[in-house]
């Protein structure tokens, strides 16, 4: 499955090592994105090879035309980036490690070059990431880690090749393929320092516009039906999981919370929690097929960390949709809007930009707070 919040910007830190005094967390990253760019060859040279199988060829030939397309009908850039792919014999890409205090939806944060202060630290071993995770536990936060599939490396690394396409997704189905690469690629045309949520939301709404697209003008019969059921359980989950994130906001910002009853906020959280998965579990019933438990393993493991991380994907995605309908579904038009917005000093007046441009009222996310947000 794809997880809600999977496509992220882990590998925008190793870009700049100078100045950073964790150099065993700044080695792994260089030394993890470096091993990637190794295992990656031009696509050309995998369709050759008599060795590799039709169904991968299938796909890879599939992700060209997506890439054309990404660059003709949505504006995208044209560069190295998923023109080579890479075997990873691994699950994830990374695995990423976000924690939140045990009554707050607000992610810790760490800061790096480029990438800015962010909500997260991403591992290339899963060992590792689990023993960060151990560790912001003995600190009495809560914690979750989660495997990703692909990331941006925000164009620095086009001159070496660039973001390789990878065995982590290039068996998804076709429009989920085509909205990876819609989103990543969305991430080289702008890239804000430090707020997740306006650079998450901008692409999810460029991989959605798009994907959209991709499907009515280019994709068969039966991949639009395999998309639309994969999508609507999707949309189905996230519903929850929003009203669940705005339940515990209400429980974390009310009177006895700032009372410091501890105790109340704890049966009132756990009331919450509760009322998630029964909710969960009667959605569950009415999803068919196989992806029927696509999301167990989420629920059972939800806390405040996986909230607040999967909101970074969602809370501003209707403002930026809103702002691709007034400039006239007109990509160029809409880029040079967001870059505009996207200059503004602070979080706030991003935000409020927002707003006017789209009459979408912005609400401050429990996620956020002064020193970054949510990433990769």
């Amino acid at each position: 499955m794809r997880p809600l919040f999977a496509l992220t910007l882990a590998g925008a830190a190793l870009l700049s090592l100078s100045g950073c005094a964790d150099l065993g967390y700044y080695w792994q990253s260089a030394s993890g994105h470096i091993g990637i760019m190794r295992a990656a060859k031009p696509v050309p040279e995998w369709l050759a090879d008599p060795a590799v199988s039709a169904q991968l060829k299938a796909k890879l030939e599939l992700t060209q035309r997506i890439r054309s397309f990404a660059v003709t009908e949505l504006g995208l850039p044209d560069n190295p980036s998923y023109k080579s792919y890479a075997d990873l014999h691994r699950a994830a890409a990374v695995w990423n490690v976000v924690a939140a205090p045990p009554y707050s939806l607000t992610l810790k944060s760490w800061c790096f070059p480029v990438a800015g202060c962010v909500g997260y630290r991403g591992y290339y071993d899963e060992a590792a990431a689990k023993a960060e995770a151990e560790a912001q536990k003995k600190l009495d936060m809560e914690v979750a880690v989660y495997p990703v599939p692909a990331y941006s490396t925000l164009g620095w690394m086009n001159w070496a090749g660039g973001d390789p396409l990878l065995s982590t997704f290039i068996g998804y189905p076709e429009g989920e393929l085509a909205r990876i690469v819609f989103h990543e690629l969305a991430h080289q045309v702008l890239y804000v320092a430090g707020d997740t949520v306006f650079n998450e939301s901008y692409a999810t709404a460029v991989e959605r516009i798009g994907g959209a697209m991709w499907l009515q003008r280019e994709a068969g019969e039966a991949a639009r039906r395999e998309y639309s059921q994969f999508d609507a359980q999707r949309q189905d989950f996230r519903a929850l999981a929003l009203n669940t994130r705005r339940a515990l906001t209400q429980v974390y910002e009310s009177p006895q919370a700032k009372a410091k009853d501890w105790a109340a906020v704890e049966v009132m959280k756990q009331a919450a929690m509760a009322d998630f998965r029964a909710r969960y579990a009667k959605l569950r019933e009415g999803w068919p097929g196989p992806r029927q438990g696509a999301y167990d393993g989420w629920v059972a493991r939800a806390n405040n960390a996986a909230f607040g991380a999967q909101g970074a994907y969602d809370d501003l995605v209707p403002s930026f949709e809103k702002l691709f309908e007034r400039e006239g579904h007109d990509w160029p038009r809409f880029y040079t809007e967001v870059r505009r917005i996207s200059r503004l000093p602070t979080e706030e007046e991003r935000r409020s930009a927002l707003q006017a441009a789209t009459g979408i009222l912005q609400t401050h996310s429990d996620h956020n707070d002064k020193n970054g947000d949510h990433g990769a």
